[in-house]
């Protein structure tokens, strides 16, 4: 019997985005003898922590929910769980010794890139030690080469698109750098969504004589949902009846809630909030709307192709790959007139979109679950 590979995999939550639900998806989908897998979280919340297997073993530095504003009850708290993660950064011995009770990982892992500094700055040094890029770093504050250029301290970089893929490309020195960059389309469950959009749809009532565009994500100023709501505001003015629906929620929810009222469209623009199946919503949309000022590989196409939606994008890293290069939705320029036209047109003429409806009948998706996961597992039995 061999012995299991021993991974530490670091994560800050499982709460509802993208590269949570992915990781989530893999682990869900790994062969259960051949590791053993300790996940440790900054903090014990979100809706995918029932998802995950249960022969993982979940570690984590603070439980309880996020704290995303700042109320002066809540400072003190949120203040200890800054100071805790810095001590630990800066001292990984502890949380070595302490809470992972000294043990000799085979591989660790970044599931995202925030996590970069932790796992390079960790004390064991023989371990091999992988990121998973979910996000063009060149559209991320902060990230300058020199700082994207950090991440060749990694044994394997995993990139989910061609875009985040050219990026780092660019930046290698030398042919060693290049071969640890390896594209992966994220593990997704089309079996999943389709199951799901069959459900009911539940506080929303759409009216079939008025286009309904639905927008889906995590309420972050990356995804643009102000920029939608100024184009829907507009587009009212000049006479077009349109909704909007809005699904998800994250820390700027409130300023999105607010302008919305601003703007005087809360009787056509809906937030829903946090659902954890948005599939029946996105079924019974006529258009879904990618307003997103910048993505990594926006999963969020890959489910609206998989529900043969009439798709609107910005043009952002990985939606002409996922988009087929423009002939299964339209990409529109990433700006407030480009969300702006694109919504016009499908307003105005709807009948632009049938040819994308008509390649998307017999679309077959290129990236599958068993494909990716595979991939993953077959660099991490390499290492």
């Amino acid at each position: 019997m061999t012995e299991k590979k021993k991974i530490l995999i670091r994560i800050g939550s499982l709460r509802h985005g993208g590269a949570e639900k992915v990781l989530v998806t893999f682990l869900k989908n790994l062969p259960k003898d051949k590791y053993e897998i300790d996940l440790l979280l900054n903090l014990y919340s979100g809706k995918y922590l029932p998802e995950v297997p249960d022969w993982i073993n979940i570690l984590y530095l603070h439980k309880g929910e996020m704290i995303t504003t700042n109320r002066p009850h809540e400072i003190p708290k949120k203040a200890a769980r800054v100071l805790y993660q810095k001590t630990l950064k800066k001292f990984p011995n502890l949380l070595y010794k302490r809470k992972l009770k000294n043990k000799k990982y085979d591989i660790e892992f970044a599931a995202i890139h925030g996590m970069r500094d932790e796992i390079l700055g960790s004390p064991l040094k023989n371990s091999k030690k992988i990121v998973w890029i979910h996000n063009d770093l060149s559209q991320v504050k902060g990230y300058t080469d020199s700082e994207i250029r950090k991440f060749f301290g990694f044994d394997k970089i995993m990139v989910i698109s061609e875009k985040i893929e050219h990026l780092f490309l660019n930046l290698a020195k030398n042919d060693t750098e290049k071969q640890k960059i390896v594209r992966i389309y994220n593990p997704l469950d089309t079996e999943e969504f389709l199951l799901k959009a069959e459900k009911p749809v539940i506080n929303y009532t759409f009216d079939p004589s008025v286009p309904t565009f639905i927008s889906v994500g995590t309420v972050f100023p990356q995804k643009g949902f102000d920029r939608l709501l100024k184009v829907h505001k507009k587009l009212l003015d000049e006479g077009l009846k349109h909704k909007v629906l809005i699904v998800g929620d994250g820390y700027d929810f409130e300023n999105i809630k607010n302008l919305k009222s601003d703007l005087g469209v809360d009787k056509t623009a809906t937030m829903l909030g946090f659902t954890d199946n948005p599939y029946p919503y996105f079924k019974n949309a006529d258009f879904y709307i990618l307003s997103s000022r910048y993505e990594g590989f926006p999963t969020v196409l890959f489910e609206a192709i998989t529900l043969k939606k009439k798709i609107i994008s910005t043009e952002v890293s990985g939606a002409s790959e996922m988009l087929n290069h423009g002939t299964l939705g339209l990409i529109v320029e990433n700006s407030e007139d480009g969300i702006y036209n694109g919504m016009k047109q499908a307003l105005t003429q709807p009948e632009t979109f049938t040819p994308y409806s008509e390649k998307l009948k017999d679309y077959e998706i290129p990236f599958n679950l068993e494909n990716s996961v595979s991939k993953i597992v077959s660099i991490i039995d390499q290492l």
